[in-house]
């Protein structure tokens, strides 16, 4: 009967290993190999070995940093504020209110809405001439603002859309973990005189620091492989991320370099460099929640 059961299980699980080998593993790879490579899309049949030099080819290429330059900029325009504001809604929503199932859903409505038709819509509200940001800035007595030709205003506009998307997951996910902290706690706190700043930051924060640090490393990653919002954003401009390349990110010099130039080599090169990034951030990410359990 052991026998059975076990090739009935090894049954169960098999369509998830081809599924991973055909999808998962088997692009992994091939990017790796082609990576070594020049490949062309236009002649994938006529391969040339080349070593390392689409990985130098890249550590010397600006437009490179570039991109990378622009990914942490929006990374971190959009990650702060996100989790910061995740945790006011967070604070809201676990407080007792009528209809808290109601404000739940709504929070969670951006991150359901489409990337494309988020996109658009913040097009329209950021536009030069007519876009409702700028009426609005313009009615207070402030010059409008070119929001997708700036440098640093086309990468807060572009962050905007990442935190409006997110924010609302990223505040269930706090919420979540904040009804697992017990109540014991809370009323200890109160009857020792603790405001609620103070039960907040010494009995809520210490309670919700799993779920911060992997919202951190989540929104790190969706940082690094930024690719729908700065496309859709700057639609005139495709994948060059504006007429300067002052918010391409790396998700969109990887597209222009192996969907545009055709250069599937140098997008595969840049592929493994962005799997690399995310593994060092991974890697700190284990380095900093050690930190804090020995400050336990």
């Amino acid at each position: 009967m052991s026998g059975v059961r076990a090739r009935q299980a090894y049954g169960l699980l098999a369509p998830f290993f081809v599924l991973f080998c055909a999808f998962g593993l088997f692009p992994l790879l091939y990017t790796g190999w082609a990576s070594l490579h020049r490949v062309e899309l236009t002649a994938l049949d006529r391969p040339e070995w080349v070593g390392l030099r689409n990985y130098t080819r890249l550590a010397a290429d600006p437009y490179f940093w570039n991109a990378l330059g622009n990914t942490v900029a929006i990374g971190i325009l959009s990650t702060v504020p996100q989790l910061l504001l995740a945790l006011a809604v967070a604070r809201l929503l676990d407080a007792r209110l009528r209809g808290r199932a109601f404000f739940r859903v709504v929070a969670l409505a951006p991150y359901a809405t489409s990337v494309a038709a988020a996109t658009l819509v913040f097009a329209l509200l950021f536009g030069r001439d007519h876009g409702l940001v700028n009426w609005v800035l313009t009615g207070v007595g402030l010059a409008p603002v070119d929001w997708q030709n700036g440098p640093w205003a086309s990468k807060a506009a572009v962050s905007a859309i990442v935190v409006w998307r997110w924010t609302g997951y990223n505040a269930l996910i706090y919420l979540a973990a904040m009804q697992t902290v017990p109540r014991e706690l809370y009323e200890a706190a109160a009857l020792d005189g603790a405001s609620r700043w103070r039960q907040f930051r010494h009995v809520t924060l210490p309670g919700l620091r799993p779920a911060i640090l992997f919202t951190v490393v989540v929104s790190t990653i969706g940082a690094t492989q930024l690719f729908g919002e700065p496309l859709l954003f700057g639609a005139d401009a495709g994948a060059s991320g504006g007429a300067d390349h002052q918010f391409q990110t790396l998700g969109l010099y990887l597209y222009e370099q192996g969907w545009v130039n055709l250069h599937l080599g140098r997008a595969s090169a840049m592929a493994w460099v962005m799997l690399l990034l995310l593994a060092a951030t991974l890697g700190a990410a284990r380095l900093v929640r050690h930190g804090f359990g020995r400050a336990d």
